[in-house]
Parts: C-alpha cells; structure tokens; sequence
C-alpha cells in the first residue's frame, strides 16, 4: 500500500528495477502510449493524481517516485554525478517497463532531470514538456545567460542554501502553520500556488512533501565552508548538491546537440517565485533584498536569471535543429497543471496528440 491513499483511477505498484526498487503511480490503459511524469523537489508521484486522470484517452501516465522521494527505496543519492543518479534510475525503469518510447513531463527539478533525459537519450522520447523548469545549469551559483559561476566553489548553492528549519520540521512530520518562514504548509501555500488558492488535495500534496528522505547525506545534503559569500558551498551528497551547477550544469551542451530533437513545450505560472529571474530561493536575490546580510552587491552576486537561462538554451537547441514553444499561465505560480488544469491541459494535449 502507498503511503498517501490514490485517487480513484490510479493504481500504485512497486517495481524492482537493476538500480533501485521505485514506487510508481499508474493510468491509463497498459497498452497506452507511455507518458513519464518526473516530479520536482519536496514532492512526489502523488502531485501528478489529478493531471494523469485528465489523459487522452490511449495515453498511459507513468509516474514514479524519485530517488530520495515518496515510497521509493531509500538509497542515498551521489551528488557528484550530478542529475544522473535519476537519469539512469529513470532510464532503468523504461527499460523494466519494456518502454521504448514515451512521451516526458518534468516539473521544477524534474525539469532539469528532463533536460538530462534528452542529453542522454533522446531518441527515447516523443516530446519533451517542461513546467517551471529548474534552470539546465543547475539551481543558484551562477550569473549569467551561460550558466558562468559567481565563484569556482560554486558557492551559493548547494545543501547549505536550505533554511535548516525547514527539513527538521520535515523530519518531524510537521503540518502545522507554526513557523512562518519554514513550515511546510506555509512554505507549500506560500510558494507552490499563487495565494490565496489551496489545492482540494492539499493534505495528500502536503503528505508527498514530507515523505522526502532527510538528513545530512539526504534532504538537504551536507556542505562545506566557503570564503566566498555566503560561505556555504556543495558537499557530496543529496538532492540539492545534485542540482547545483557544480554538478548538474553538464548536460547542456549534450542537450543542445541531441539526436534526434524531440519537440519542446515549455510551460510556466507568471507568478512563479521558486523558479524565477527574481527567485525567493536564490541567494543573489535573497542577499539583494536584505534577507541575508553581507551581500557583495548586483556586480559581484546578482540574482540568478532562472527562466532567462532556460529560454537562452531552449533558442540553442532550436538554432540546431529543435523546436519549443513557450507558455506562459496568467495568475499561477509554481503548479499551473494543479492551479489552472484546463488551461494546462489544452497546451499540453498538443503536445500528445
């Protein structure tokens, strides 16, 4: 049994892949065409319920739990390869499934790991929708359009960006509105849905936060000192090492050059504050408005251009070849598929069909 009950229409099942036993969420017909569903941070399988039921008919949602997320097995994850530990996870599962093809949907981090995904094997895939994408760079630690890093450490990004309120609170199971900088709710209310919208299953997507493994080698992940501000930068282990740019940043260049080039959607709230040129996560942005002291300024640390460096690679990628389409959903912020779901699901049908 999951540990978040399913909605009806979806099925639950454990399967024992050559890399690690993932739990994954099911609809659709088994003959379908195959759709993987990749979650971002600080969620699971169970954020993807409501839109896997609003498939096309002949359509078949795959949706796993992550490495380090939800029900699958607690394996720790090797920062030091980047995004890869879930991109080989995510491939080993295709392959246990007998998927040769499948059409792929990455949210937030999962976006980034989609990115990944077509780096490594793109003729896999039918299209590529993207939702408030993770910039393919990595999250924090670098300036520009190109990805540059403010420092060589990388500093600024990394498991000791997190507020270390938040995954003790985690740890605990906290559901309560207590702390209104690092309690869950207020951190899912506050930041994944544009206020004042609650989600009809914001219990459940509450649960499937914190399900996230925690601890120093997990959520968030260690870090080391740093002389450059703020003086933290990446260890080794965990989710948020995995997607700073000192790790994740090495797929762009593979993604570019993909062959062949599925087609690209890419789908984003106008009021997104996680992803975002202008980022609540950030610490460029946070030490510019005064929410961590000794800020070096706008010339030395500026905030990093999240959606300004996802477009720049998405123009490469076209430039060689590939398409992609931008949308943007008015009056929603990180979830557009749960805050607006018609409107989500008309461009996204597209894609499919």
């Amino acid at each position: 049994m999951p540990s978040i009950p399913t909605m009806q229409g979806i099925t639950s099942k454990m399967v024992d892949t050559p890399r690690i036993r993932t739990h994954v969420l099911f609809s659709g017909p088994e003959a379908g065409t195959p759709v993987l569903l990749v979650h971002g941070n600080a969620a699971s399988s169970t954020c993807w319920e409501e839109l896997m039921l609003k498939l096309p008919a002949g359509f078949r949602g795959i949706a796993p739990d992550l490495r380090g997320y939800g029900d699958t097995e607690d394996k720790l994850i090797d920062a030091t390869r980047g995004i890869r530990e879930w991109v080989d996870d995510l491939l080993a599962l295709m392959d246990t499934l007998s998927i040769e093809k499948a059409h792929l949907i990455g949210h937030s981090m999962g976006g980034t790991i989609a990115f990944g995904l077509i780096a490594d094997a793109s003729d896999r895939f039918l299209s590529v929708t993207l939702v408030d994408a993770s910039s393919p760079y990595g999250f924090g630690g670098t300036k520009d359009l190109q990805g540059t890093p403010w420092y060589d450490d990388f500093a600024g990004s990394g498991g000791g960006t997190v507020n270390p309120d938040f995954p003790k609170l985690m740890a605990a199971g906290d559901r309560s509105t207590d702390n209104p900088q690092a309690s869950p709710r207020v951190v899912m209310n506050g930041f994944y849905w544009k206020p004042p919208f609650r989600p009809a299953r914001e219990e459940e997507l509450l649960s499937s936060l914190l399900l996230e493994k925690v601890g120093e080698q997990k959520y968030p992940g260690d870090f080391v000192p740093s002389n450059n501000w703020p003086n933290v930068a990446p260890g080794k282990f965990g989710p948020i090492n995995a997607i700073s740019p000192k790790y994740a940043g090495d797929v762009v260049e593979k993604f570019i050059a993909a062959t062949p080039k599925p087609p690209v959607l890419w789908i984003r709230g106008d009021s997104d504050l996680i992803v975002s040129d202008a980022s609540f996560f950030d610490m460029g942005n946070l030490g510019k408005l005064g929410y961590v002291p000794g800020w070096p300024g706008e010339e030395v640390y500026p905030p990093q251009p999240m959606v300004g460096q996802v477009r720049h690679v998405l123009e490469q990628y076209k430039a060689n070849g590939g398409s992609y389409e931008e949308v943007v959903i008015a009056d929603s912020a990180h979830f557009p598929y749960i805050e607006k779901p018609e409107e989500f699901m008309a461009h996204f049908t597209k894609i499919l069909k």
